[in-house]
């Protein structure tokens, strides 16, 4: 094996160094990936080159790929990418060029920045997104993570038992009207119905427990809606101390690999005149989290 992995933190985020990822990937190296990822959550490349179908083929070693939830949601627009399976994380038109602050896909595109999940919102969920930097601005733009496993840890033995079983609905339409962007078609909104994920789940690599939360987290079935809704809010508050949470500032080259069973995310705000343009991968869970260990 030749990578070297070096944890940020003893248990949440490692850089892992000594491989091209643009270049087939040894045995070794994937399960030392892997076994990294079991661990740290997160892991970061630095100074890589890729293409898009480099970092598919990357992707390809940890799981089958989730189409892109994109062309779901914007079927009326240009896409930038050939691929559906990238997705395009840039403030970038079909043309290739800054978009309107006005922008469907911009507007869209700002529920990055609420707490979340990627996929969730998908009957089978997402397991790793791995998200390459082509263009990052100077300042800002920023991701931070959230470790759910810490997170869940932490919580008192009664709220433990409070939450043990319980079961969110997850909608990508949710989280985009809390920034009340709410203008998709009819054809559009019943692509991706709302699914039932649990709120507390076992990782399947670590098997430790953690939190399952997200910003398309609508309301706990089978409770009061106001209820369930203060629930998931405190939830997050809690998860989302900074004792919990890593900072990545973005260099060009970097990849970020992250396990969306056991983390949140969120982008922060960033001078949106200048280009950034990040794309992201994301692998497919095994199944619904209500068919997996609780």
């Amino acid at each position: 094996m030749s990578i070297t992995v070096t944890p940020t933190h003893p248990d949440f985020v490692a850089e892992i160094s000594g491989v091209d990822l643009a270049q087939p990937l040894q045995p070794a190296d994937r399960d030392g990936i892997e076994e990294a990822i079991n661990r740290y959550a997160v892991v970061v490349f630095r100074d890589q080159k890729l293409n898009d179908e480099q970092q598919i083929a990357f992707a390809r070693h940890f799981g089958p790929i989730h189409s892109s939830a994109q062309r779901a949601r914007h079927k009326g627009i240009k896409h930038r990418l050939a691929s559906a399976e990238i997705a395009d994380i840039s403030n970038l038109d079909g043309d290739g060029k800054v978009m309107d602050r006005t922008a469907r896909r911009r507007l869209d595109w700002l529920a990055n920045r609420l707490w979340h999940t990627d996929a969730s919102f998908r009957a089978v969920p997402g397991a790793l997104s791995l998200l390459y930097a082509h263009i990052v601005p100077d300042e800002g733009g920023d991701t931070e993570f959230a470790d759910l496993r810490a997170a869940y840890d932490a919580l008192g033995e009664a709220k433990k038992r409070e939450i043990d079983g319980l079961v969110a609905e997850h909608s990508i339409w949710h989280s985009r009207a809390q920034l009340d962007v709410t203008q998709y078609s009819p054809e559009e909104l019943a692509s991706l119905p709302p699914v039932p994920q649990r709120v507390v789940r076992i990782h399947p690599g670590s098997h430790r427990k953690t939190l399952y939360l997200a910003s398309h987290a609508s309301h706990i079935i089978g409770m009061p809606v106001p209820d369930g809704r203060l629930l998931l809010l405190d939830l997050v508050e809690h998860a989302t101390q900074s004792r919990f949470v890593h900072v990545h500032r973005w260099r060009q080259g970097d990849l970020v690999i992250w396990d969306n069973r056991c983390t949140m995310h969120r982008a922060r705000p960033f001078d949106t005149a200048k280009v950034r343009d990040l794309r992201r991968v994301t692998t497919r869970d095994v199944a619904s989290t209500l068919e997996q260990a609780a």
